[in-house]
């Protein structure tokens, strides 16, 4: 098939039957949960987009290995191209929904897998490439949803996996068979974990021998014996269980823990299993694909903020304002770096010896480390914009009430020519857009911590060019 239709996602959602669970009870039908749900719609845009002409030529490319049309999300990098496209349509699926879409980090996995399974392969002459190849297949010929389950609980942090006193604080082989391996562990802030038709697992952290158990890459499906998902609470998050107060009624963004089980993984399924040397290149290949999607898509979130601001100076009358007008200079600034950050990353990746591309990780660490910072800063510029009713704004409820919804409505009103529900379901989206922590935090910790942000960028750059061509400049031999 190639391409589904946003109706055919749902439709392929409704088949699946995971195990979950959120504010203590159980979740049988997902697809129809409120909460849930505008968290597939978030990822259903990216297949609703392959299917508008205007957007088809950025999302959709053609398949080398199933020789079909394919969506982009499922295309590991094969050029400067690919990698050029990654950024732009993030920024194109930032700007329509204005929250995470889940989608790119299942194609950080599949890309990190499309380089590090070969180079095992070349070492060890295991057949990793091979199971994956079978796999990406299976992803594209069905335009699969994928999940990347990268953050292990970690435990005591001061402690290696091995060293842990409870050795499940890292997902790890409990059992290892004729037909598969048997896992156990959790993964957390499993974004659109229940949007998602597979979860691809990849070691959290370098290892070192001991860890063996620990040296991990797989994918099952969501669904999979053993598999529970538990939904994690977020600011906001019964806004659309409770119907009403929403900013942003049809998407949003929920993180669950994945508990693992005892879960059966067959062998053709097991992308890496042992080699402790190669998790480090694993999860850095990810990271490093991770962090320039966020350029691209949180540039797009920026569109968003931008936009909501310059509407609520229209609505309170302050479009005249030369310091607001710089503050929104300012946001568009941030945006801007963000993505040409990225792209930089792009335009400079290289091939490896898979084939594939890998883009510059300097770049692409600069763009996460810069977005840490920036996007709290853009959401600072938002919230003063907007005004003091983004944290305090009477309920919906409270409007609708005929003894005080007509005094609410007469002084919550801003220009005169503005209907007040519009200015009232404004201040809603910009709440959202400012104070959604499932949302909000990743700007930080998403992809990694800024010190990890750090680490890999001064690891990476080439310093001993930079000290060379200081002693040149200063006539030291």
């Amino acid at each position: 098939m190639g391409l589904k239709t946003k109706q055919q996602y749902l439709d392929s959602l409704r088949a699946m039957k995971p195990t979950v669970y959120m504010f203590g009870e159980r979740v049988d039908n997902v697809v129809d949960n409120p909460r849930l749900r505008a968290g597939i719609e978030a990822t259903g845009a990216t297949y609703e987009l392959a299917e508008l002409e205007e957007y088809r030529s950025l999302i959709v490319t053609q398949s080398t290995l199933i020789n079909e049309p394919i969506n982009r999300y499922t295309q590991p990098p094969k050029s400067i191209e690919d990698l050029v496209a990654r950024v732009k349509i993030n920024r194109v699926m930032g700007n329509r929904v204005g929250t995470c879409f889940q989608r790119c980090t299942g194609l950080d996995c599949l890309s990190a897998l499309s380089i590090v399974t070969y180079d095992i392969d070349k070492k060890y002459g295991t057949e990793y490439n091979a199971r994956f190849i079978e796999f990406l297949k299976h992803v594209q010929k069905n335009d699969l949803t994928c999940n990347a389950g990268v953050t292990d609980v970690k435990g005591d942090r001061s402690l290696g996996p091995a060293e842990q006193e409870d050795k499940d604080m890292y997902l790890h082989v409990v059992e290892r068979r004729k037909d598969g391996i048997v896992v156990r562990g959790a993964k957390a802030h499993q974004t659109g974990s229940l949007s998602s038709h597979e979860t691809i697992v990849l070691p959290t952290r370098a290892l070192r021998k001991g860890d063996e158990d620990y040296a991990l890459s797989f994918a099952i499906p969501m669904d999979t014996p053993g598999l529970i998902h538990v939904v994690g609470r977020s600011s906001l998050d019964t806004r659309e269980l409770d119907g009403c107060d929403r900013g942003n009624a049809r998407y949003s963004k929920y993180c669950p823990t994945i508990i693992f089980d005892d879960v059966f993984v067959p062998w053709n399924r097991v992308f890496m299993c042992g080699e402790v040397e190669f998790a480090v290149d694993m999860v850095n290949r990810f990271s490093a694909f991770h962090r320039q999607s966020h350029g691209g898509c949180k540039a797009g979130k920026i569109d968003c903020m931008v936009g909501a601001a310059l509407v609520m100076m229209d609505y309170n009358g302050t479009d005249k304002a030369s310091h607001l007008k710089n503050k929104i200079i300012d946001m568009i600034h941030r945006a801007e770096t963000l993505y040409g950050c990225s792209l930089a990353a792009s335009y400079e990746g290289k091939q490896q010896s898979s084939g594939n591309y890998f883009i510059d990780p300097v770049l692409a660490n600069a763009s996460k480390l810069h977005e840490g910072k920036e996007m709290s800063e853009a959401g600072r510029l938002l919230a003063d914009i907007a005004g003091g009713f983004v944290a305090d704004l009477p309920s919906d409820r409270d409007l609708s009430n005929p003894e005080i919804g007509a005094l609410l409505k007469k002084y919550l009103k801003g220009r005169t020519d503005i209907p007040v529900e519009n200015r009232i379901k404004m201040f809603r989206f910009v709440e959202k857009l400012v104070m959604e922590s499932a949302d909000t935090i990743s700007d930080i910790h998403g992809g990694g911590s800024p010190e990890a942000h750090r680490i890999t960028i001064f690891r990476e750059s080439n310093v001993k060019a930079k000290k060379e061509a200081a002693k040149r400049l200063a006539g030291i031999e």
